[in-house]
């Protein structure tokens, strides 16, 4: 098992995908009440070619996570002072797992304050993160496509609430690794 601290909850709650640093989060089964990217439904995207766009599928992304040590060294990969986790829509920010965007799909985070979350997969970065970080390096050219470059496997992870409950900074939660599946002969 692997444990880690929440130090920072943000929500998505302005009209895009950007968030906003909050207290605590109140999950549910369909994710965060009033965040973008609550509800158990969705439409596809470009993430899921083999749909046409718009096409109804559960959803997968209601939560996204990044690691603290990871953001730093995606800012310092693309020479930034920072990147804040608010500029590229995250909703949890974790200490102490220092590769929290290798934690494999099916890993359950379960908070001290007894919410869970169940990892569904790496969180790709993108161009459209890109430009929300280049909006804050109006002098430097690029950062949208240098982002996507230099975040792939640090960009953190996408999850859906298991059990509902309240997560708060500074909450504490262990990593609960599925064992490894046998191949069978």
């Amino acid at each position: 098992m692997v444990r880690g601290t929440t130090v920072a909850c943000l929500i998505a709650d302005g009209g895009d995908f950007r968030s906003r640093p909050v207290d605590g989060l109140d999950l549910d089964f369909g994710g965060i009440a009033g965040d973008i990217h609550a509800g158990a439904m969705r439409k596809a995207g470009s993430r899921e070619p083999w749909y046409p766009r718009g096409t109804p599928i559960r959803n997968n992304r209601q939560i996204t996570l990044v690691g603290s040590e990871e953001l730093a060294a995606v800012a310092a990969g693309m020479e930034l002072p920072e990147i804040a986790p608010g500029w590229i829509g995250a909703n949890l920010v974790t200490e102490g797992v220092p590769d929290v965007t290798r934690l494999p799909i099916g890993t359950r985070l379960i908070f001290s304050g007894a919410a869970v979350l169940f990892v569904e997969g790496e969180n790709a970065p993108c161009r459209i993160a890109g430009r929300s970080i280049a909006e804050h390096y109006p002098g430097r050219e690029g950062l949208d496509l240098l982002f996507p470059k230099i975040a792939i496997r640090r960009r953190g992870l996408i999850a859906t609430v298991e059990r509902p409950g309240r997560i708060a900074r500074g909450e504490t939660f262990t990593a609960r690794i599925p064992a490894p599946q046998k191949e069978e002969a």
